[in-house]
């Protein structure tokens, strides 16, 4: 298993490998061509969120305990929003709901997967080895605004606010998804806790099935869905996303409009 981080480096962003002695930096993108630099940076240094995406997906309804308790149907296919890519957050950033907004804004602690190469009309084999790594995803929502309108669901809206997509601490490769449990924590009280293996599409079908209709590239963001237990957050909490193998994903719900 090797982690891959990002960081702030000479004024740009620049990705490294995590080792016992600190975070390894490589000149280009892991999933491409890249090559070993010299340079190695402390492990106290500030992280970036891991991936800057030119899509991020986000899936709703794809786990059997979730579906089953809320009566949902079984989608044969994914239920999918796209998320502003304005939206990522990096560790320990502050979740900052838009000042005009008063209602409930809640945490969704999600698998995410990091595309790794080119996809368009994959099968199943190929989308599989098109996934690069996993890494945490918070996927923040002003509850209130999905539904406001009755007439018009707002997924967008409500899901793309900045900082609304909190991602990180590393992106994990090596890991089998089936192996892992996602973990949600509000002020250190465990709040959501369900594993990956409940998904009702797994990564490399959601990979295939979205391929078909746009194209994913490298860099790009799939956050899996989440399970029971995603609950509404007030100023001052702290939520931390955790999966072994990938770490904890830690940050601060600040007052509505804070600077």
């Amino acid at each position: 298993m090797t982690q891959w981080v990002r960081i702030a480096h000479a004024g740009a962003p620049a990705f490294a490998r995590q080792t016992d002695d600190g975070f390894a930096l490589v000149a280009g993108a892991p999933w491409g061509d890249h090559r070993a630099t010299d340079t190695v940076l402390p492990l106290d240094t500030p992280l970036l969120a891991p991936v800057a995406p030119n899509s991020f997906i986000g899936l709703w309804n794809n786990f059997h305990t979730a579906a089953a308790r809320q009566g949902n149907t079984i989608p044969g296919e994914p239920l999918f929003f796209l998320k502003a890519v304005t939206s990522i957050l990096a560790p320990e950033g502050e979740i900052r709901p838009p000042a005009h907004f008063t209602g409930r804004t809640i945490y969704e602690g999600e698998l995410g997967i990091v595309i790794g190469r080119t996809c368009r009309n994959l099968d199943a084999a190929a989308a599989e080895a098109a996934i690069f790594g996993y890494t945490c995803v918070n996927d923040v929502t002003a509850l209130d605004w999905l539904t406001e309108n009755p007439a018009f669901p707002q997924w967008a809206r409500a899901k793309g606010c900045d900082t609304f997509g909190p991602v990180g601490p590393v992106i994990a490769t090596g890991l089998d998804w089936r192996d892992l449990n996602i973990r949600t924590l509000l002020n250190g009280r465990e709040r959501q806790n369900y594993p990956a293996s409940d998904m009702i599409l797994p990564p490399a079908r959601i990979i295939s099935l979205l391929s078909r209709e746009m194209t994913l590239q490298p860099g790009d963001l799939i956050a899996c869905g989440t399970s029971l237990g995603a609950l509404p957050m007030r100023a001052g909490m702290v939520v931390e996303i955790a999966i072994d193998g990938i770490g904890v994903l830690r940050n601060r719900m600040a007052e509505p409009g804070s600077t």
